[in-house]
């Protein structure tokens, strides 16, 4: 049984001018935004269950690109409808059955071979956000191609195959949120201590909730700005230590 979880309403945040273009990449779609200098940096941004579509991940995309690199959101949904406000949490494990964030690799690699064959990327980093998140700690078991990793409050499954990742990753929590109980932040970094032979961070910040780090800066409260900032610092000083 999931608590309701993401709490914002997504029709009140709609409005967002994005600086990038939306491309057709075989049978994906996907917002790209690239820096003004030509590099062979890249990094894939992974949805929440709201979708490529949703302003604030557009948001994120733009504000990695700002860093110097080639980003790009693919819709990890294929076209299919991301969880809305207006769908019920009843039905939200039976969307999750269609919508798997662990059967994403067959996406991840037609989005890898694009980044290398059409925009000449030559190491590519991934952050992802709640579900992306998830996703994140997928691929980093699975796809040497990726170089680092940042996963966001992506809900820790427990097997014992999911600490052996290949690749340098951070993990990012809200302290208070209700999807994700420190119970599991606490045996994911045993299990990491255990098992996992490369860098790995895990932090936790104070007061936040399940979803903080993708806020655009005018939906940001004043108590919760300087923490969302650091995570998103922590964030880019993450992927640019490997990439």
């Amino acid at each position: 049984q999931m608590a309701d979880p993401f709490l914002y309403h997504t029709g009140e945040r709609s409005q967002y001018g994005c600086l990038g273009h939306e491309v057709q990449i075989e049978h994906i779609k996907a917002y790209v935004c690239r820096p003004s200098f030509f590099t062979d940096k890249a990094v894939i941004v992974i949805h929440d269950i709201f979708g490529w579509l949703f302003p604030d991940i557009r948001y994120i995309v733009d504000l990695i690109a700002g860093h110097g690199y080639i980003t790009i959101c693919p819709d990890f949904f294929k076209g299919t409808d991301p969880w809305k406000t207006t769908d019920h949490w009843a039905d939200f494990a039976d969307w999750m059955k269609h919508h798997d964030p662990m059967k994403v690799d067959k996406e991840a690699d037609v989005v890898l071979k694009y980044l290398k064959e059409q925009c000449g990327a030559k190491k590519i980093g991934i952050v992802g956000f709640s579900w992306g998140g998830m996703a994140v700690h997928h691929l980093m078991l699975k796809n040497p191609q990726l170089t680092a990793g940042v996963s966001l409050y992506g809900i820790i499954r427990d097997s014992e195959e999911r600490y052996d990742l290949l690749n340098p990753t951070f993990f990012i929590f809200g302290e208070k949120d209700h999807t994700i109980s420190y119970d599991q932040i606490t045996l994911l970094e045993e299990k990491l201590k255990q098992y996992c032979k490369v860098a790995y961070e895990i932090k936790v910040y104070p007061g936040q909730v399940h979803g903080f780090a993708q806020l655009k800066p005018e939906d940001m409260k004043p108590d919760d700005k300087p923490y969302i900032e650091e995570a998103r610092k922590d964030m880019i000083d993450w992927i640019k230590m490997f990439i």
